[in-house]
């Protein structure tokens, strides 16, 4: 979290970056001081923090070159509320569709489920002592008072006692047996036991809005049916699991209500506002090629600018757990700029993205190093799903060197796609190999791919004109 005193240097961010990105240095220190900068704020005077503004970034490049990913693993190296959309998808102020305000509640939305699952976790081992009562009790459900001896008849599946007169009462030979089923369900001896369990139920109904209200979109609507819910009494209704299902189901509930939820809304919208950081993909897509106006689809893709300006510049939107300021939210657009160019942007928006990235197309090398290098390589996700059948996959470095070598000559002879490439020929390479775990290759089995064997299995995939197949 950006509160937090050990907060990872411009260097230690970049790093970080590195061990799931190949190449594009100049792109993650600009990321990696956009965000620094962040924290710097948080720890700057008082009467200078609302005046620190943050820099917001565009990125230009093609499909695949690593914007996204930069944009994903920077807010998960800050623990930062993140939120990705695309500008092709808003529409102006009036039309049906996304409003760009939409974005914002999306963040606080990823906020607030942050934090809640923060809080969780802090209350883990107290919420996990209710459950364990909670499952007690439907097994052995506890006597109230004390009393002298006489004969018992509590426990679960029959007697516990051979009828005779014990020295000790109901209560303490209860507690007694209770103890002892405690001790059984920690172990996990009677996971496979069903119990019937209360269970909170959605008693939100549908609701339709009649007609629809301009800006009102599926957030909003999701807003009037929480506040419905809200005022309506809670429901359960009985289910019968498994111990082992009922401790899954019954932890979050109990988990819940050791939660203060105003807490959490305040500390989320504040996460939101300092620390959030959102995405804008495609913005070239609603940058305006035409320099006069007129009508067509360049006045609507006009208009989406506009109504982003006030949201990129400094604006207060409603949400359903608060208003939000945007003022120091972190704005990342990204394009290709293919046809349009970044001064295509009206004026006043592309002032607002004053740090400007480009993003360098992969080369063959770069290919090389996606598939050996990063923590999530693809190599590294296919050995991990053959392993999970005890088949050992390994590749050689011939091997990775020809599959990088057919990535970039297919990208150059049908559509650039970047990285993504490498999945389709990935996907090429092995599917065979899945195909046959378990039934013909059967544990244990070990397989090397090596250059001989690339060649085999995508041999004329470069020279071959119908590539349809290797389109994604």
């Amino acid at each position: 979290m950006l509160d937090s005193n050990s907060f990872l240097t411009p260097a230690q961010i970049v790093a970080e970056l590195d061990k799931y990105i190949i190449g594009q240095h100049d792109a993650k220190r600009h990321v990696a001081i956009a965000l620094r900068n962040r924290w710097r704020r948080l720890h700057a005077p008082a009467d200078m923090q609302r005046e620190i503004v943050p820099n917001n970034i565009l990125m230009i490049g093609s499909t695949g070159v690593g914007k996204t990913e930069i944009a994903r693993r920077l807010a998960a190296i800050a623990d930062a509320p993140f939120t990705k959309v695309e500008a092709s998808k808003f529409t102006e102020v009036g039309y049906v569709g996304r409003d760009v305000e939409s974005m914002v509640r999306d963040l606080v939305e990823q906020s607030v489920n942050q934090v809640k699952q923060r809080r969780k976790e802090a209350v883990k081992v107290q919420a996990a002592q209710a459950v364990e009562d909670l499952i007690l009790d439907a097994l052995i459900p506890p006597v109230t008072g004390g009393g002298g001896a006489s004969k018992s008849s509590v426990g679960f599946g029959g007697s516990l006692t051979d009828g005779s007169a014990m020295p000790e009462s109901d209560y303490e030979l209860n507690e007694r047996t209770r103890d002892k089923f405690r001790e059984k369900i920690r172990n996990g001896e009677l996971d496979d036991r069903k119990i019937e369990i209360k269970v909170a139920q959605n008693n939100t109904p549908g609701i339709g809005v009649v007609g629809g209200a301009p800006g009102m979109d599926e957030a909003s609507m999701a807003g009037i049916q929480d506040m419905i819910g809200a005022m309506l009494p809670k429901k359960t209704r009985k289910r019968k699991v498994t111990i082992a299902e009922a401790r899954k189901i019954l932890l979050d509930e109990e988990a819940a209500k050791l939660i203060d939820m105003d807490e959490v809304k305040d500390e989320a919208i504040r996460q939101a506002e300092n620390a959030g950081i959102i995405f804008i993909d495609e913005i070239d897509k609603v940058a305006s090629r035409s320099s006069k106006g007129g009508g067509g689809p360049d006045v609507s893709r006009e208009g989406v600018q506009r109504d982003l300006l006030p949201i990129v510049e400094g604006s207060a939107v409603s949400t359903k757990y608060g208003v939000v300021n945007t003022d120091h939210i972190l704005f990342i657009a990204a394009g290709a700029f293919h046809v349009a160019k970044p001064s295509d942007l009206i004026p006043e928006l592309q002032g607002r993205f004053p740090i400007r990235v480009e993003l360098q197309s992969l080369t063959k090398e770069d290919f090389f190093r996606i598939l050996k290098d990063p923590k999530n390589a693809l190599t590294k996700q296919y050995e991990a799903l053959l392993q999970a059948e005890e088949v050992f996959l390994s590749f050689e470095d011939s091997a990775l060197e020809r599959l990088a070598e057919i990535a970039f000559e297919v990208n150059a002879e049908v559509e650039n796609i970047g990285a993504r490439r490498l999945h389709t020929v990935m996907s090429r390479l092995l599917n065979d190999i899945l195909f046959d775990v378990p039934d013909l290759i059967g544990p244990n089995a070990r397989i090397v791919i090596n250059r001989e064997l690339v060649d085999e299995r995508l041999q004329g995939m470069v020279r071959n004109r119908d590539v349809s197949q290797y389109i994604l």
